[in-house]
């Protein structure tokens, strides 16, 4: 194990001194680096939601349609009859996608889809919901520009059609733009999976791109606050490629489809970090997993490097011992790398090793959020200008005196006009399967050989 680190390091990873002994007691000693390194992107609110997960418990997570509630899964499931369900999830990326917008975007878009196609659905729309500052500044119309480019290029590459959103211009976005991305899937009940981690010597595999240095602690980043720093961060902003996403759909939903998986999860925020210990945690499982096996695309990369790495279009796998052949058939079929990288332990401990070293051994459950994640209840106050705004009476307005001026004004409004050169850059009829098209109050996706549709759309009050 490497040397211990101290507080300075932890302050500068995100964390509190408080988080920063707390992850002492828990392990019983001092993390080395790479353990830290593991704690602050899983602890970070990206991960955790450790500041807001006490409020968002709040809401409603049941139904009698429910197959999947939130935050038991990669995406919510329920059931729209004959064995089917809709499975959806919606997730930011903003802060990404203000320093390096089309990046940003795609990846988004890109993130998004694996957390649809994990679970054995297939993405059959997506939508976004967007926020910018006004575009009388040049910087907002880059963003603007980058983000719906981003969008359009990756799911129109992807062969997924973008079939709804909405945006909205306002000057308090200007240094922090919104960025919302949406999918919508359809998948059979007896065809859905599960990330999760179980049975003892059960081989684990990382499929997909291979892992390089783009995006280290881009959950830490995503956490953060913004400022004229930020623009230096653009390492931390992940780099897509939608033409591997494609290989890795198709094999993801036949490696399900074919019986050989017992869970799998992408590698998003925090990459092998995130994946190895949240399958983990939901397995009361443990792994061992050879960073030597990983395979990378840049040379001399450390233990924490290849860890916290969030190279886009990856998967990790927990394959049944006796299906491993099969495994690896099908995603040479699709030309998609494959390397076991370990095996899942009843031992409920991560152990780590790199060049014949243990570099980081801890507990999942401790890292996860719903287990040992810190959760905070913060003071929050009413903001004064929801007031205003309530109070405010429109009677009290003078009088129009030109009322043609007042209708140029109003529907020359960036937040009137028409969409149509955003949504005319997504190929909205891939797949065929749209009934309804943009530009109306919501788009409608019929669902092929059964006579379903469903009619979807993102909505938010500005602010």
């Amino acid at each position: 194990m490497k040397e211990p680190a101290t507080l300075e390091q932890a302050l500068q990873h995100g964390l509190t001194e408080a988080e920063f002994e707390r992850i002492k007691d828990i392990l019983g000693r001092t993390p080395n680096l790479t353990e830290l390194g593991i704690f602050s992107v899983m602890w970070s609110e990206h991960c955790s939601y450790k500041n807001s997960i006490a409020e968002l418990k709040k809401l409603p997570r049941e139904g009698g349609r429910l197959l999947v509630g939130a935050g038991e899964e990669n995406a919510g499931l329920v059931d729209i009859g004959d064995g089917l369900a809709v499975c959806f999830k919606i997730e930011s990326h903003n802060h990404p996608s203000a320093v390096e917008p089309y990046q940003g975007a795609a990846t988004g878009v890109g993130g998004i889809m694996r957390d649809i196609f994990t679970m054995g659905a297939r993405p059959i729309a997506a939508l976004n919901s967007l926020r910018f500052g006004g575009l009388g500044k040049s910087h907002n119309r880059f963003l603007f520009d980058g983000v719906v480019r981003g969008i359009a290029d990756y799911g129109n590459c992807l062969g997924i059609p973008t079939v709804a959103g909405e945006i909205y211009f306002e000057d308090c976005y200007d240094t922090n733009p919104l960025v919302n991305a949406m999918t919508v899937g359809i998948v059979r009940h007896d065809q859905t999976a599960s990330a999760i981690a179980k049975g003892d010597g059960n081989p684990v595999l990382i499929i997909g791109s291979r892992t390089g240095r783009d995006g280290i602690h881009g959950a830490t980043f995503a956490s953060e606050e913004l400022s004229e720093d930020s623009e230096d961060k653009r390492p931390n902003v992940q780099v897509g490629d939608p033409f591997a996403e494609k290989l890795l759909l198709e094999a993801t939903l036949e490696l399900i489809q074919a019986g050989v998986l017992v869970g799998i999860q992408d590698m998003g925020a925090a990459g092998i970090t995130c994946s190895t210990t949240e399958m983990s945690a939901k397995g009361n499982s443990g792994m061992i997993v050879n960073l030597d096996m990983v395979p990378i695309r840049e040379t001399g990369m450390s233990a924490y490097e290849i860890l916290l790495s969030e190279s886009q279009e990856r998967m990790l796998a927990v394959v049944k011992a006796d299906q491993i052949d099969e495994a690896f058939r099908i995603c040479a079929k699709w030309d998609l790398l494959c390397a076991e990288i370990g095996q899942v332990t009843d031992d409920p401990t991560l152990k780590i090793y790199h060049h014949g070293e243990l570099v980081a051994d801890i507990p999942p459950y401790d890292c996860v959020l719903g287990g040992g994640a810190p959760v905070y209840h913060r003071d929050y106050r009413r903001p004064a200008y929801l007031d205003n705004c309530q109070n405010f009476d429109p009677a009290a307005l003078p009088a129009v005196s030109d009322l043609g001026a007042a209708f140029r004004k109003v529907f020359g409004s960036t937040n009137i006009v028409s969409r149509r050169w955003v949504y005319e850059q997504y190929d909205t009829m891939v797949q065929t399967n749209t009934a309804l098209l943009p530009g109306g109050d919501a788009a409608v996706v019929r669902i092929k050989d059964t006579r379903k549709a469903l009619a979807a759309k993102t909505d938010c009050n500005g602010r």
